[in-house]
């Protein structure tokens, strides 16, 4: 089904372009949202007198690619702690914000922005309202960086390259069966839980990348992983906020926090307050099977080269 999402990143230019590369994404368009000044121009904007941010109208087939997916590519673009200043960018009209059509949207935005909240230590500062309006911007600004590749932008252009090498977030149940092994579509697709001690990852220390074996996605790095002795790969805490969404599971009459995937859904397995308190107290107890292990001397050739620095931090 077709939905919208509107988004404010700071420029627009870059924001939109960084949603067009999204598989799943049939439109974009920038603009002027939630203005006090009906269809004000770009000079009446970078005033401040009209309250209109610069914002992306995003266009998307929702059995291609999900909300959550959408929201964790536009959490990797801005800084969520400014107010009024993305970039070199400072104004009103470069807040953050995001602004929904449908109501049904909301509970899943409120949940991930509280999920980012809970994983930063200062305030987040991204505006979640309703869209009261959205005009157009002028046609000059509409795909800017499609027609002057040079432009400025914002936004880091290694994430315009992993956006662009990103397989959809939902894929035709079928195929990703044929492409698992029956544990790794058991335990991603089911909940299921691998036998402790005995999985694939349990005692791999190399350095190296962890990501979700349905979508390729990062989660994890090797230096954030440490020996638990819970028999499952445990983690201090993912690559950065927004990659795991928390989910209340009530099964086998315990209360636990479940952990998914943001981009894909898929199960990856549970966090608990036990983890090293030097490390902020967390323990991501993660099924090797949700993983693909990428050791440090094929990050590079596998796309992923720009996580390297991460592995010694």
């Amino acid at each position: 089904m077709d939905k919208k999402i509107f988004l404010a990143g700071g420029c627009f230019w870059g924001t939109e372009h960084l949603f067009s590369l999204v598989q799943g994404v049939t439109h974009t368009e920038v603009g002027y949202a939630n203005s006090r000044v009906p269809y004000p121009t770009y000079e009446m904007v970078c005033s401040g007198n009209t309250g209109a941010a610069e914002t992306v109208e995003v266009e998307y087939d929702d059995t291609l690619v999900s909300l959550t997916e959408l929201l964790t590519i536009y959490f990797k673009s801005i800084d969520p702690t400014t107010l009024n200043r993305q970039g070199n960018d400072r104004g009103t009209q470069y807040r953050t914000g995001i602004y929904y059509t449908d109501p049904q949207d909301l509970p899943i935005i409120e949940a991930y922005v509280a999920a980012v909240q809970r994983r930063c230590p200062v305030p987040v500062m991204v505006e979640v309202l309703p869209l009261e309006n959205f005009y157009p911007a002028e046609l000059y600004h509409q795909d800017y960086l499609d027609k002057n590749p040079g432009g400025y932008c914002h936004i880091d252009p290694s994430l315009f390259e992993e956006v662009k090498n990103r397989r959809g977030g939902k894929r035709e149940k079928e195929e990703l069966r044929q492409r698992l092994t029956p544990l790794q579509w058991e335990v991603t697709q089911n909940g299921a839980t691998e036998r402790p001690f005995v999985n694939e990852y349990d005692h791999e220390f190399r350095k190296g990348i962890y990501v979700d074996v349905t979508d390729g996605t990062p989660l994890f790095i090797s230096s954030k992983k440490y020996n638990s002795g819970c028999g499952w790969p445990a983690f201090t805490r993912p690559i950065e906020e927004g990659l795991i969404t928390e989910h209340t599971d009530t099964s086998f009459g315990r209360v636990r926090t479940e952990v998914r995937s943001a981009s894909s859904g898929a199960h990856l397995g549970h966090v608990f307050p036990d983890g090293p308190a030097a490390e902020g107290g967390l323990r991501y107890c993660i099924n090797s099977a949700s993983l693909r292990f990428i050791p440090v001397e094929e990050m590079e050739a596998q796309g992923y080269g720009s996580y390297i620095p991460l592995l010694t931090t």
